[in-house]
């Protein structure tokens, strides 16, 4: 009998883990995702808006531009404290609040719009955050989400992790989040429409090993595994990531310019 998955002990686990390194210097080259899912959630001046595993605050700052009332939220305090920064330096007025998406601290339909990023996809239980999402949100409101897809760029990453550093048996991989029948599925009952679409953000490095280096030091699950592994171990993974960063290169011999899918969801609640 396969023992079940400690959901509090994995989440502890990618607390560390995002802790780790520092996830703002790699967040904030993602901006462009968190404005165009603000225009695809079509928000709006004096809305109320909840950013769910906001990281340093992305699609918190692009619901600010935008005149929106945002709380923005995480569950590592480190993050937010980044996402503070930023708005202060830009004078946008937004709450940060330490929350778990699995358990926020809010009542029933309170935000018009709630918002995710890259972030809510790496919860450990998806069917309990989902529900929580749902549930925050009014009727009317939007669910719109950023979701890196199994068979993109880092999708495909996350799989050349796992076979070196194996997740918790039992542990749901994040990229489901990036399945439009999986998400329907997590999302049922409470979706009016849904609207989805393929969307690419490009990675752009001088090279591979660029990449790997600015990752290892900063991006926590994969500075995590190199701390991890014994030498030879971590030399095998970076040659494998290696492999798969010239393999999606679409940049030529001089840099690196490596296309990730994700997807652009936009949930209307029922």
């Amino acid at each position: 009998m396969s023992t079940p998955l400690d959901t509090n002990a994995l989440k502890a686990r990618q607390q560390a883990a995002w802790a780790s390194g520092d996830y703002a210097v790699i967040g904030t080259t993602l901006q462009l995702v968190g404005e165009r899912l603000a225009e695809a959630c079509d928000l709006r001046w004096d809305e109320q808006v909840l950013d769910v595993a906001a990281g340093n605050g992305n699609a918190t700052l692009a619901a600010a531009r935008r005149g929106c009332r945002v709380t923005s939220t995480d569950y590592v305090p480190e993050l937010l404290k980044r996402g503070e920064e930023r708005a202060r330096a830009e004078r946008l007025n937004v709450d940060f609040q330490v929350a778990d998406a699995e358990a926020l601290p809010f009542k029933d339909a309170t935000f018009d719009a709630v918002v995710s990023t890259f972030g809510v996809m790496f919860t450990p239980d998806q069917a309990q955050a989902a529900r929580e999402l749902a549930r925050v949100c009014r009727s009317g409101g939007r669910v719109g989400l950023a979701n890196w897809t199994p068979q993109g760029f880092v999708g495909q990453m996350f799989k050349t992790l796992g076979r070196h550093m194996p997740p918790p048996a039992g542990a749901l991989p994040p990229s489901r989040w990036g399945d439009e029948e999986q998400l329907r599925a997590m999302f049922e009952g409470a979706i009016g429409a849904m609207d989805v679409t393929r969307q690419h953000f490009n990675f752009r490095y001088r090279s591979a090993a660029h990449f790997i280096e600015v990752f290892r030091t900063w991006y926590g699950p994969v500075h995590k595994a190199f701390a991890a592994l014994p030498a030879d171990a971590a030399a095998a993974l970076e040659s494998d990531l290696t492999a798969l960063l010239n393999e999606n290169n679409q940049g030529g011999s001089s840099s690196l310019v490596v296309p990730s899918e994700y997807l652009e969801v936009v949930i209307m609640k029922r």
